[in-house]
């Protein structure tokens, strides 16, 4: 396999162009090339300075976990903390846990931050937001965000051998009238609610029961109302 290490976006969309497969971290590809066999090709983009932006409102596709620190909001950070173990972190990439995994453990965060997703295709580059990232999968350069007044997240124990654990991120954002941005992991499933929150907490409590968050079972239900009075309550302290 010849492994390509483009220096800029353009030599990376010729990569793409000459099908040259998307790698991050390998973390999870290399145990089913290993099984399935290697491509030809393969890119990275570690070496494009565009996808290895740390800092307010942005972070890099290639961007260790073990990197991301307070210069991003604490639901960004708090949910790059809780992948994997120390060593997952320092070899896993934004772009690899995004796309490329299952488990999408920064996704919840992703959504409450309203994040846009910078992506490269054979084609050239282009905008594109969260759902059609997930969904056609294209080469993810770099995602963006206005920082949120206070955010917040949750990962629940997670029981050996079972399901994925229960993931509850949530933000309010500010402007003339503050909105309540919560995103939950249930399983595989992702669930997302936002709604004003100038309502008081029982209000916002209410109107999402009417968002699709409010369709969770009564223990992860729970655990979303904790969250929600929790940073309520810190961003009536801003």
């Amino acid at each position: 396999m010849l492994l390509r290490l483009p220096t800029s976006l353009p030599e990376a969309q010729e990569c793409l162009s000459d099908g040259a497969i998307p790698v991050g971290g390998a973390t999870l590809v290399w145990a089913a090339w290993q099984r399935d066999g290697f491509p030809e090709q393969a890119v990275s983009l570690r070496e494009v300075p565009e996808a290895n932006v740390l800092g307010p409102g942005e972070v890099g596709a290639a961007v260790l976990l073990h990197r991301i620190d307070e210069r991003v909001p604490e639901v960004l950070r708090r949910a790059a903390a809780g992948i994997g173990t120390g060593a997952v972190r320092r070899t896993a990439t934004v772009g690899g846990n995004v796309v490329g995994s299952t488990l999408r453990c920064l996704l919840p965060a992703a959504l409450v931050l309203g994040a846009r997703a910078r992506v490269l295709a054979a084609e050239g580059p282009f905008e594109t937001d969260l759902g059609e990232l997930v969904a056609k999968k294209p080469l993810l350069v770099s995602l963006h965000w206005d920082d949120p007044l206070v955010s917040g997240y949750r990962k629940v124990a997670e029981a050996p051998g079972g399901p994925p654990p229960l993931v509850v991120a949530t933000a309010v954002h500010g402007g003339e009238r503050p909105v309540l941005r919560v995103a939950v992991r249930d399983g595989y499933d992702f669930l997302t609610g936002s709604v004003p929150c100038d309502t008081g907490a029982d209000g916002v409590l209410d109107a999402l029961r009417g968002t699709a968050v409010g369709a969770l079972p009564a223990e992860a239900g729970e655990v979303v109302r904790e969250q929600v009075l929790a940073v309520l309550e810190r961003a009536a302290d801003r």
